[in-house]
């Protein structure tokens, strides 16, 4: 398990790497969705670490990644180098909003700490939002990407409002109790599958879930689905100069394959793939057709 201070705040990441005639492989950075962790990255990654250095890391506020830099949070290593009424701290502090441009500014700066130049990257659902507006801002530091369960939609006030009001309650009301019920991870993972994953997957889609931090949770709720993320994400898809994987589920609820079609179709660097009979986690429901696609797509 290892930690880096990024913008005044912890981030957890690990390697996922095999031993190679190459002394030198290309690095692969996953990027995760909404309340989970890096951990459902690991399968596809163990995949393709023939040929990538595969480096996963837990969103801030996520994962095993604190979301707010404190005296009782940050590591001795942070108290030490930050005096906490210096100008470097205020500004750390200033820059941890929700915003998903954070986000992608975070995934910038752990490179740098990393030293690493240049990446192919991996990102699902509020990921691979992430992933694009990084893709526009950074192009220069990515050679290929791969979106999964991403796409553009239009603003509905009152369908955005209902569904703020929602996830706000989802948010608040997580006791740590409900992990416990017997049969709870396969309610919660419903609405995300059309095919089962194993139990233990699902058990810790949940654990994620429970333990994400509460502003973080439901910051990124009201950033990322939005007015402004429905203006914005169609121009960020146009757009995009580096060539670009969208992969849909076909029965995804959550970002239907439909969204990711239409911008697909914004831009010829990206092409779309749907791949049948699996919805929000295709990676995991059929990684088989998954990790086949990307590899036509890398080669």
């Amino acid at each position: 398990m290892s930690y880096t201070n990024v913008r005044g705040t912890e981030h957890y990441y690990e390697w996922i790497k095999k031993p190679s005639d190459s002394e030198d492989k290309p690095v692969m950075v996953f990027i995760h969705g909404w309340a989970g962790s890096c951990g459902y990255w690991q399968g596809t990654a163990h995949a393709l670490s023939e040929q990538f250095d595969c480096l996963l890391y837990d969103l801030r506020g996520f994962g095993r990644s604190y979301g707010q830099p404190s005296v009782t949070k940050a590591s001795e290593s942070v108290v030490e180098s930050i005096e906490l009424e210096s100008p470097q701290a205020e500004s750390a502090i200033q820059e941890l909003t929700y915003e998903l441009e954070e986000y992608a500014d975070d995934l910038a700066a752990l490179l740098d700490k990393l030293q690493i130049q240049r990446v192919y990257i991996a990102a699902h659902s509020m990921g691979a939002s992430i992933a694009t507006l990084f893709l526009n801002r950074y192009p220069q530091r990515v050679k290929r990407a791969i979106l999964t369960c991403s796409g553009i939609f239009e603003y509905d006030e009152k369908a955005f409002t209902t569904f703020h009001k929602f996830g706000g309650y989802v948010v608040k009301f997580r006791p740590k109790w409900l992990g416990k019920i017997p049969f709870v991870d396969r309610m919660f993972m419903a609405r995300f599958l059309h095919r089962s994953i194993p139990a233990a997957e699902r058990q810790a889609f949940l654990e994620d879930f429970l333990k994400a931090d509460y502003d973080a949770a439901l910051g990124t709720i009201f950033t990322s689905v939005s007015k402004a993320a429905a203006e914005l994400m169609p121009q960020e898809f146009a757009q995009l100069s580096v060539s670009t994987l969208l992969v849909a589920g076909e029965y995804d609820k959550i970002i239907p394959a439909e969204m990711g079609r239409q911008a697909a179709a914004l831009n010829d660097k990206v092409e779309f793939v749907m791949i049948p009979k699996t919805a929000h986690f295709p990676m995991l429901e059929d990684a088989a057709t998954y990790l086949k696609r990307v590899q036509e797509f890398l080669q």
